[in-house]
């Protein structure tokens, strides 16, 4: 007897089912308030307007990065930084900023850690330390007025990421979401989000993962443009870090 030799799935294959089979098990249905969310905005609205939103701001946005980048490449080091995160049905892809660590930045994390305890639990935990001893002098401004983030309107063009969404993670944080990852990998991650504007700096993980659910159930055009004001009144306070 013969028979088909089976494929391996992809990683991105498994995600998609997953989603599907989460859907299907706990019977996911996304509201506003007592409304269904319009599928319309979900399906195609939010990326028109991602598009549309991005081209009105690349003049000014621009000028304004490559100037970062003239002051950034001063140390010889590169003035952008590409670092790999899980996108939507967990398509991998490179999340651009404009680079706020010393040149040998894993190097300087590693002997940190090795050396500070309380350091490799607080990065266990968070996968962020509240002094970082790998941020430049400019990263550290770059980072409390989100000026480093502004690169990423290119992985907006490209729809690996929207302007509002949840926070792009790396891949070991996934496990992280629990029986919530499908949630996370049916979205596209954002510049900004409701993480953004909810006290970044000061929320758990597991806050963070509930603030990426409740985006999801108020998923629409009004949550978008409200989440994008209220960032830009968090750059102007210098929240960032």
């Amino acid at each position: 007897m013969t028979g088909k030799l089976l494929k391996p799935k992809t990683f991105q294959e498994i995600t998609i089912a997953m989603i599907s089979d989460y859907a299907d098990t706990k019977k996911v249905k996304l509201f506003q308030g007592r409304k269904v969310v319009p599928a319309v905005y979900r399906r195609a609205g939010k990326r028109l307007f991602d598009i549309s939103l991005a081209l009105i701001l690349l003049p000014v946005i621009l000028p304004v990065i490559a100037g970062l980048w003239c002051v950034t490449v001063r140390d010889g080091g590169r003035g952008f930084f590409a670092h790999k995160r899980i996108g939507r049905h967990g398509k991998v892809f490179r999340c651009w900023k404009l680079r706020t660590m010393v040149v040998d930045a894993e190097a300087r994390l590693r002997e940190h850690l090795a050396a500070n305890p309380a350091a490799a639990e607080e990065w266990k935990r968070d996968h962020k330390l509240t002094d970082d001893p790998r941020i430049t002098r400019l990263g550290r401004f770059l980072r409390r007025t989100s000026l480093d983030e502004l690169p990423q309107i290119w992985n907006v063009l490209r729809g690996e990421m929207s302007f509002v969404g949840p926070r792009p993670i790396v891949r070991v944080e996934l496990h992280k979401y629990g029986p919530h990852r499908p949630v996370y990998l049916s979205m596209t991650p954002g510049i900004t989000g409701l993480w953004q504007v909810s006290g970044r700096n000061d929320v758990t993980y597991s806050e963070r993962v509930q603030l990426d659910l409740d985006y999801s159930s108020k998923l629409s055009l009004v949550t978008d443009v409200r989440l994008i004001m209220m960032t830009g009144l968090s750059v102007v306070g210098a929240t960032g870090r």
